[in-house]
């Protein structure tokens, strides 16, 4: 049975941060369906100019696989285009699910997370050695829940870096939580708002400040925030891999005296 669907990470925003194999996809596509709200509507100038396209920001679940099972039926090919990479926060789960109740082959082409986007644009690793080698992706609890194992407060006690999505509506109680959990207030955080657009803000501050500089901007979505000592760029200058010191031996190189 020959792959009709294809789950595609569009990427974080700029339209050149797309995997070779995911546009070669939208090239060949019959139909695109790609979440209008999140994705540059540049990416879908890689189709042909008989295909299908569809914004997704304003329809239901029904609605969307209604498109994909009619295009199935009439032998289409439908590339179904999210934002990032679906498997961070995708809403791929009840697509997936409905898809296999029919019996249709599909495949999944990873993309750029909003996350690796975020953190080129701070110029900063998320795992140096002694420093941090623990990157927590997680959200607050707001109209989707989250189990209170893994609310902000628990989470805040690995003192990990923390990648925290959907959530900076809720700003406050971001802050609330990180710190009754044990950051302290003078913790570095970063928000990078709609990371690799055009019209990108980076916001680099502490707990105690960063509220009041995301409200002065109006930012209320499409933002992501980082938390955690990587992000103090003094501090991380003392620490640093082994990997390529002369003294570090491995399968592919020995030490050198």
């Amino acid at each position: 049975m020959a792959v009709q669907v294809y789950f595609i990470g569009a990427g974080p925003g700029d339209p050149e941060l797309i995997t070779i194999k995911g546009r070669r996809i939208i090239e060949e596509a019959d139909v695109i369906i790609y979440a209008d709200s999140l994705i540059d509507p540049r990416v879908c100038s890689f189709a042909r100019k008989d295909a299908e396209i569809h914004g997704s920001a304003s329809m239901t679940l029904d609605e969307i696989m209604e498109i994909i099972l009619s295009a199935v039926k009439r032998g289409k090919t439908v590339a179904r285009l999210q934002s990032g990479d679906s498997s961070i926060y995708g809403a791929l789960q009840e697509q997936m699910v409905v898809l296999e109740e029919h019996g249709i082959k599909y495949d999944i082409v990873p993309g750029v997370s909003s996350l690796c986007a975020a953190a080129a644009s701070l110029r900063t690793e998320l795992t140096i050695p002694q420093l941090s080698q623990t990157v927590i992706i997680t959200r607050t609890g707001g109209r989707t829940p989250v189990p209170e194992k893994e609310s902000l407060r628990n989470l805040a006690t690995h003192q990990a870096t923390l990648a925290i999505f959907l959530s900076v509506s809720l700003i406050e109680r971001v802050v609330e939580e990180l710190c009754d959990g044990g950051y302290s207030s003078e913790t570095p955080v970063a928000v990078v708002y709609r990371a690799s657009w055009n019209d990108e803000i980076v916001i680099r501050s502490t707990l105690k400040d960063i509220v009041k500089e995301v409200r002065a901007l109006g930012i209320k979505r499409q933002a992501l925030i980082l938390v955690g000592s990587i992000l103090d760029s003094v501090e991380r200058k003392g620490y640093h891999s082994e990997l390529y010191h002369k003294n570090f031996s491995h399968g592919y190189r020995q030490r050198k005296l």
